[in-house]
């Protein structure tokens, strides 16, 4: 009988040479995948050692994600290895994009504790387009830069400004281009922000106002920084004496007025944000050195 020729296989003979089930290896062989090399006199599916190198050929191409229609047409030589490997590339490539989006926001649900209908805002904010991503950030930097009176060099710089998530973003950036785009979108955000900048933007023809130095110059965080460890109190003589150095005969009470804009609005939150969403090394949040100096202010008026 043909079924017990020792140079070919029965499906059953196939299922044990390969380990796969004996259903899984019908599935392929009626698909076109593992086609038998004849028929018994029964009518039953042989196979051949062609057939075990074939099957183990289906088998990789599946494991890596290649529907059984693409294994068919490589086999059949419609198409090659590399084309379909490229495609595939491309949708794997968009499926772990993906995959990223859904942990940051899953991450920041959990983080958060958030209901279930800050969930989809998060979600949907994380999922827009890069288009849709630009025309968040040009309408706040409208509303924020836009009534400036600046020189058009300055103006020409705030307009390039851009804060863009890239096209592989990691998930800390995801989650911080989540938490970006509901502060930017926050109308409260924007007016303080607003009222911040217009106090530390030059005027044309004039100089840097009092106090914008602190937000631009880290070492003056760093000085601060140094004190607060040593203990220095921002209601002592020490602290009046760092004031002095730091800021001469300036106007004290603009400085501080820049100073509690900056913390009200949360100018430090939004800067460490904006590096996060650029993949970008931030220096740490300075906002506990900015609220000593703030003291430190307030206690040298009223001397």
């Amino acid at each position: 009988m043909d079924d017990e020729r020792p140079d070919v296989l029965t499906i059953g003979q196939l299922a044990r040479r390969t380990g796969l089930a004996v259903r899984t290896l019908r599935f392929w062989s009626d698909e076109g995948a593992v086609p038998p090399v004849a028929r018994s006199a029964s009518g039953y599916r042989l196979y051949d050692a062609g057939s075990v190198a074939r099957v183990e050929l289906v088998r990789t191409l599946r494991e890596l994600g290649l529907g059984l229609a693409d294994v068919c047409q490589v086999l059949s030589g419609r198409t090659t290895v590399t084309e379909i490997a490229n495609s595939h590339v491309a949708a794997l490539d968009a499926q772990i994009r993906s995959l990223k989006v859904s942990r940051a926001v899953l991450s920041t649900v959990a983080t958060r504790g958030s209901t279930a209908e800050e969930t989809a805002l998060m979600n949907r904010l994380a999922r827009l387009s890069a288009a849709e991503r630009k025309q968040i950030i040009d309408e706040f930097k409208a509303e924020v830069f836009g009534p400036l009176d600046v020189d058009p060099h300055l103006r020409d710089r705030l307009r390039t400004f851009s804060i863009e998530l890239p096209d592989d973003p990691t998930t800390e950036q995801v989650d911080a281009w989540i938490e970006l785009a509901e502060l930017v979108r926050d109308p409260g955000f924007r007016a303080r922000l607003r009222t911040w900048t217009e106090l530390n933007t030059p005027v044309p023809g004039q100089g840097r106002p009092p106090g914008a130095s602190i937000w631009w110059a880290r070492q003056v965080v760093q000085m601060i920084a140094e004190a607060r460890e040593r203990g220095v109190a921002p209601e002592g003589a020490e602290a009046a004496g760092m004031l002095s150095e730091l800021f001469g005969d300036a106007d004290r009470a603009a400085v501080l007025r820049s100073l509690e804009a900056g913390i009200e609005a949360g100018a430090e939150r939004y800067r460490r944000l904006v590096a996060r969403v650029r993949g970008q090394d931030s220096s740490p949040d300075a906002t506990e050195e900015l609220e000593w100096l703030a003291r430190a202010l307030r206690a040298a008026d009223q001397t």
